[in-house]
């Protein structure tokens, strides 16, 4: 896709959805941010949300979670799958803030990819909505669907459609980006049922193109 229809599939999305400009994690705190994305892995954010209270009415800092008892922690986080897994890594995560950050979130891409269960999808999430910075496109699931449908990229993996996203979109437009992309992915592009129909972007769509 040329950079003038990826600029005006934004400008319609940006328009359809404004609430993306209010993401519910926008300006969150950094280690509050951190451990939400972690924990989004495979899950819904309604799951995520249920869990975040409660975590963090026992353990509020990275002191307090990295003492946890991994098996309290399972207990809490159960409902987000890959429980195990999870109560491992945002442990192991907070255990790092303490010892080499001073209790401090980073806030560069370099020191964020160092952290247990850091990737560039978490690191971008949190450098956006906790300390607005955009240092690249956070690719989740939505994104990596939407932008080989709607011909954004054609790679098939996290690191490439990141790649294309960036050389398509001013970098200013980066964070944004994906929470448009999330909010298109829920609402209208449906995994198994996309709606489109009613599709705001259908006429600039590879997808719709393609099967109509």
């Amino acid at each position: 896709m040329d950079r003038k229809t990826a600029r005006e599939v934004y400008h319609t999305l940006d328009a359809g959805y404004p609430e993306a400009s209010t993401h519910h994690r926008a300006g969150a705190p950094p280690f509050e941010s951190l451990i939400a994305t972690i924990l989004s892995a495979q899950t819904t954010d309604k799951s995520v949300d249920e869990v975040i209270g409660p975590l963090f009415a026992l353990y509020p800092t990275p002191e307090t979670l990295a003492e946890a008892r991994i098996e309290d922690v399972e207990q809490i986080i159960h409902r987000t799958g890959f429980f195990h897994m999870k109560a491992r890594r945002i442990i192991e995560a907070s255990a790092m803030l303490v010892r080499d950050y001073g209790g401090h979130v980073p806030d560069t891409m370099e020191l964020l990819l160092r952290i247990p269960g850091v990737g560039r999808k978490t690191a971008n999430i949190v450098l956006y909505h906790s300390f607005g910075k955009q240092e690249g496109v956070a690719v989740d699931t939505h994104v990596l669907r939407l932008s080989q449908l709607i011909g954004f990229s054609g790679n098939s993996d996290a690191a490439g459609v990141e790649q294309d996203l960036v050389a398509l979109f001013p970098k200013e437009e980066w964070g944004k980006l994906t929470d448009l992309m999330i909010s298109h992915g829920r609402k209208i592009c449906i995994a198994r049922r996309p709606k489109c129909p009613i599709c705001p972007i259908k006429q600039l769509c590879r997808y719709n193109s393609d099967i109509f």
